[in-house]
């Protein structure tokens, strides 16, 4: 995706937003306080997902148009210049520092929060009970190359193939079928656990498409996809695959069961080592 596009997707979605913000304060249900506890899981994973990330200029940017805040409210916020911003998110500044990166969070925990929280409510499902459509979901401790991932699933690389050298922190097992029935747009939140830096495998496919259409129209991307055996692989799910340039695998592992052993070997491979 491109710039351009990415914030076309961003100016829809929060449009959207503060519809429903507006919406939620004139009926009283976006009234209840948020917890402190709450908040802190929120600001350790959004920080972490930027200090980890490839291009945490990008992240940075990314994270601050899902809060649908400017640049130059955060820089008056954070007592900065809106250049340092600027030149942080187009990587002309070298990567913020891990200081400035929790203070850049907690700024935007802060702002939204004054402005009735309601993307922190959204936001907050990811610390409560995991829906029922993520049949599994982990964390790596250190990076993992997204091509041990098509190897422990059996995998066929379908698009992007040459961006398999891309790290992965996590991976998340979804049941589309349930996910379509159970998941609301705020829940979906939920597939991506501590970071967006991950792996998302849907099963009970059957053509890919809507896992790709999915993860097309969300805010928050992953670095890789999994789809298992699919009844065949719908060109639109390719064509939105290289537009997203995420790298799109079918895994031909012979059932669930096994797909989720063989990522839970991996994982527990992984951490054995750490």
């Amino acid at each position: 995706m491109t710039a351009e596009e990415h914030s076309t997707t961003i100016r829809a979605l929060t449009t959207k937003t503060q519809k429903k913000r507006v919406s939620l304060i004139h009926t009283g249900h976006d009234q209840m306080p948020i917890s402190q506890s709450v908040k802190d899981v929120l600001a350790q994973r959004i920080a972490g997902e930027i200090i980890l990330s490839n291009d945490p200029g990008f992240t940075m940017r990314k994270w601050r148009e899902t809060f649908d805040i400017t640049q130059i409210h955060i820089a008056e916020k954070l007592k900065v210049s809106p250049s340092v911003i600027s030149d942080y998110e187009s990587g002309r500044r070298r990567s913020p520092g891990t200081i400035f990166v929790k203070k850049f969070v907690k700024a935007l925990i802060s702002i939204d929060e004054e402005e009735g929280g309601h993307l922190l409510r959204q936001l907050s499902r990811l610390t409560v009970t995991v829906s029922d459509a993520i049949i599994d979901i982990r964390e790596f401790l250190v990076p993992v190359k997204a091509e041990r991932i098509c190897e422990a699933v059996d995998g066929v690389p379908i698009a992007c193939s040459e961006l398999l050298n891309r790290d992965i922190y996590g991976y998340t097992i979804i049941d589309s079928i349930k996910a379509i029935q159970t998941l609301t747009g705020t829940e979906f939140y939920q597939v991506f656990g501590s970071t967006t830096e991950r792996a998302l495998i849907f099963t009970g496919v059957t053509y890919g498409r809507s896992p790709m259409v999915a993860v097309r129209v969300h805010p928050l991307k992953p670095r890789m996809i999994v789809i298992h055996r699919p009844e065949r692989v719908d060109k639109l799910a390719t064509q939105l695959a290289e537009a997203e340039q995420i790298p799109l695998v079918l895994s031909k592992m012979e059932s669930v069961d096994k797909l989720v052993r063989s990522l839970g070997d991996l994982h527990r491979s992984i951490t054995s080592m750490t």
